[in-house]
């Protein structure tokens, strides 16, 4: 809608700023703002300004230019500077960042939209859409699905103009509204706090990136005040499992898949999880000279790889996993961990049975591939099944594979073995191992208790 109230004010210099000559004007109550690098530039736009407001040009309230303007300077989008954003940042990115920014930006991008929007698409749809095409620069120009196409159409139509975010009056509600995105999962419910804060992470880069490129003044993320709904960050010792219910484990292990040996070839990896720490990529990725295996006694495994599966679609090669160092390390750092007897016996046990693939892997399917996430979670699903009791199985007890290596980090707190010494096994600093494992320590409440009830006298 076109205003024909407007003010214009003088140039105002910022400095210290990258585009420190900055135009500000006024459309009915809206202001808009446009930062320029050098004087000329400002004092040009602004004139251009001037000169529209005196012939009487109406002024767009969406981009604030006027009708001689708009045509020829359209304002970016949301999803415009999505699309130059992902491209950026795909070269030298891990896969499984690639794709979590993907699925962050499809998050917030379906909220960013005019308010006048009509006839939106299935929310999965473009969701699907983003993620899997418009977000991922190679399949970017690939055919696309005819409804996926016209979704993708819609929200190149209906996103938001990036000038709303120098507009003090529109920006705080679209922020807190990409926010609350962020901190929702598809169903509703909160997400958990490492998945909104990875969400919130790539929000507040993709607009540094406008801002960056002068499409935005200031980072709009860091504007507003917003607080998630609060979600438990840290382990819940409910669903760590004793020695003796993981010896049970391992047992079950070789009733699974009984006639192909899928579960007895995969028990030393549960074991590496369970007596390691190692993460499940850690453990898919260790080879026979990872390993010191005496023939009593604590080995030794150095666990100098990570094959995080991301997906065909994410990698460079086109494989489903790709290969890197440990996570939050140097590439070529490594992580020695202790394993006792029990490991080193499951570790020969694999190796007298199954031998060792190409370059010395040692789990590998019966075709010689990789273990994919759905495999390895399957048949975990199958041990607990036959393990544990029924209640179990239907608690958080072992739900999930990595819960295996919270298992050993709690472990090794409650043995006492000391927090610098445990965060180095866990690949952890001391301040995250405390406050993600804070639950799980052995509080010594049993020996409080008991002094508690000598005081009372209380005999039973």
């Amino acid at each position: 809608m076109n205003q024909y109230d407007v003010t214009i004010y003088p140039l105002d210099i910022r400095k210290g700023n990258n585009r420190p000559y900055s135009v500000r004007w006024r459309i009915g109550r809206k202001f808009k703002r446009r930062s320029f690098k050098n004087r000329a530039q400002g004092e040009n736009f602004r004139s251009d300004l001037m000169q529209a407001a005196k012939k009487g040009e109406g002024f767009d309230s969406e981009t604030g230019l006027p009708e001689s303007m708009t045509e020829a300077e359209p304002s970016l989008t949301t999803y415009d500077l999505a699309l130059t954003y992902s491209k950026m940042k795909w070269s030298g990115a891990a896969a499984k960042t690639r794709r979590t920014t993907a699925q962050a930006l499809a998050t917030v991008l379906p909220v960013l939209v005019r308010s006048d929007a009509a006839n939106p698409p299935a929310s999965d749809v473009l969701r699907n859409g983003l993620i899997n095409w418009a977000l991922n620069p190679p399949r970017r120009d690939t055919p696309q699905p005819v409804e996926v196409a016209a979704a993708l159409a819609w929200l190149e139509k209906n996103a938001v103009p990036l000038d709303a975010f120098n507009d003090v009056s529109q920006r705080p509600g679209l922020i807190r509204a990409a926010l609350d995105a962020c901190a929702t999962k598809l169903d509703g419910k909160p997400s958990a706090a490492s998945t909104r804060r990875n969400r919130r992470s790539v929000l507040h880069n993709y607009f540094g990136h406008a801002v960056e490129k002068g499409h935005v003044t200031v980072n709009p993320v860091g504007t507003v005040q917003w607080k998630a709904t609060k979600v438990a960050d840290a382990v819940d010792r409910r669903v760590v499992l004793s020695p003796a219910q993981f010896s049970q484990c391992l047992v079950a292990l070789s009733y699974v898949g009984r006639y192909e040996g899928r579960g007895a070839k995969l028990s030393a990896f549960f074991g590496l999880m369970y007596y390691a720490g190692a993460r499940p990529a850690e453990a898919l990725a260790v080879v026979r000279d990872d390993f010191t295996l005496p023939k009593k006694g604590w080995g030794m495994v150095t666990l100098a790889r990570s094959e995080p599966e991301a997906g065909t679609a994410w990698t460079d090669d086109g494989a489903r996993n790709e290969q890197r160092g440990l996570k939050w390390r140097a590439r070529k750092e490594v992580r020695a961990v202790p394993i006792p007897p029990a490991l080193v016996r499951l570790i020969q046990a694999h190796l007298k049975r199954w031998g060792t693939g190409p370059g010395g892997r040692l789990f590998r399917t019966a075709t010689g591939g990789r273990y994919s996430q759905t495999a390895y979670n399957q048949t975990w699903d199958a041990v607990r099944a036959i393990a544990l009791q029924p209640h179990q199985v239907n608690s958080t007890l072992g739900l999930r594979p990595y819960d295996l290596r919270h298992a050993a980090v709690t472990l090794w707190l409650n043995s006492g073995v000391p927090i610098p010494e445990v965060a180095r096994r866990a690949g952890h600093s001391s301040d995250v191992l405390l406050k993600v494992y804070a639950g799980c320590i052995d509080s010594g409440s049993a020996a409080a208790n008991a002094r508690i009830d000598e005081a009372l006298g209380d005999e039973l």
